[in-house]
């Protein structure tokens, strides 16, 4: 399966590349930012780099519409992964307009609240993965899977 991986730097990167069991079993491509901890965790991976930062500003948004378009007309992903944040908006935009099934992973510390990803896709999404039980209060279409110890 062609599968795209889509997520900001930092936190949100180290918690999709824990499900590497699962993604190294296919080709695949990475959105994220140009930063240190991407470039040594992906090293040996397809690395497109995405513009930011996100965080309130449009121009990067638009940027990186653009980009959704270019890389998912170009790679052809059967599906996209993504737990946020500010890419995860963009490119499942363009995923859902190009009929891609979208799969949103919340991260597991938001118990209370969803994270704002979460929240803007969760409409669209085909697949809300839950790493919480208590996560189904704020999605009750959410899927938990829980990760061994």
């Amino acid at each position: 399966m062609r599968v795209a991986l889509i997520a900001s730097a930092g936190g949100h990167l180290a918690q999709l590349h824990r499900l590497k069991r699962w993604w190294e079993l296919h080709d695949r491509v990475w959105v994220t930012f140009d930063k240190p901890d991407a470039r040594e965790r992906l090293s040996e991976e397809r690395v497109v780099w995405a513009h930011g930062p996100t965080n309130r500003s449009g121009s990067n948004f638009a940027r990186n519409l653009c980009l959704a378009w270019s890389v998912l007309r170009e790679e052809q992903p059967e599906v996209l992964v993504s737990n946020g944040a500010g890419l995860a908006l963009p490119f499942f935009m363009v995923g859902r307009a190009m009929g891609i099934p979208l799969i949103f992973v919340e991260v597991p510390d938001r118990m209370d609240t969803p994270s704002l990803s979460g929240r803007l896709v969760y409409p669209w999404v085909d697949a809300m993965v839950l790493p919480r039980e208590e996560q189904l209060a704020l999605y009750p279409k959410g899927v938990v899977i829980r990760g061994r110890s």
